[in-house]
């Protein structure tokens, strides 16, 4: 069922995904080679923390195997939930950051693809072109538009750039908890529901240097290419008014 959102709850959202993108502003200078990604990790807790939050991400999922960070930190090859860990980022890598600020029940989603030093013209150019997908999304995203015309907009550039797009994750309804509906697919699959004023949903393409297949490793988190080429993660939070969408995290 999907939940349209009130201008009051709107509201709340929206100072969490303005705190979220403080915080983003904050870690990014902080990405770079030599860095572990635990160390990038215990200082977003941190700053979540202080600034009144809860990280949305730690301890979310199964309780058997809940997520046991604030940061999913997914390098190369990875494409998203990786698990923050003793690893360095090295020079060239392409590292996604995907989080998320619980703020008294008000929750915000956003990540983006930082690259770590100088890295190659094909890690550039992929990097491009997914946040160029993610903003080809939001254009697409207004009232009275369904939720497949996003996901058409976006599968349309990423295939026409001759890249891989993943089809057993998307993007997703969020605000009030952290996944909700309507499911937001980065291809044109599934409920295809009109969008009205209160839609607050998550659009989240991740696109592949290769083809769109993934697997999920041994730690039942870390979804990593099939054919282990690289990955780009970008994600903005919006809101559906009748007149406008808003970024909510830019």
């Amino acid at each position: 069922m999907i939940r349209l959102k009130n201008e009051k709850q709107i509201d709340g959202i929206r100072v969490s995904c303005r705190l979220l993108s403080a915080m983003y502003k904050e870690l990014v200078p902080l990405v770079k080679p030599g860095v572990a990604t635990i160390e990038l990790d215990q200082w977003a807790q941190d700053w979540i923390k202080k600034a009144g939050g809860k990280p949305a991400f730690l301890g979310y999922g199964s309780p058997k195997n809940p997520f046991p960070a604030a940061l999913c930190i997914s390098i190369n090859e990875e494409v998203i939930h990786g698990i923050p860990s003793k690893r360095r980022i090295a020079e060239g890598d392409l590292v996604s950051i995907d989080s998320g600020i619980d703020l008294g029940g008000f929750i915000s989603d956003q990540a983006l693809t930082i690259e770590a030093g100088k890295v190659s013209d094909e890690a550039r150019r992929l990097n491009t072109v997914t946040r160029e997908c993610l903003y080809r999304g939001i254009e697409a995203a207004k009232a009275g538009n369904r939720i497949l015309q996003i996901s058409r907009a976006i599968y349309g550039h990423a295939r026409d750039a001759g890249y891989g797009v993943v089809h057993q994750f998307c993007g997703h309804g969020v605000g009030l908890e952290l996944h909700e509906d309507p499911q937001v697919p980065n291809y044109a699959h599934g409920p295809n529901p009109r969008m009205t004023e209160g839609f607050v949903i998550a659009i989240e393409p991740m696109i592949n240097l290769g083809a769109g297949d993934v697997e999920i490793l041994d730690d039942e988190w870390t979804v990593v290419t099939a054919d282990r080429k690289l990955s780009a993660h970008w994600e903005h939070t919006i809101a559906i008014f009748r007149d406008r969408t808003e970024i909510l995290t830019e």
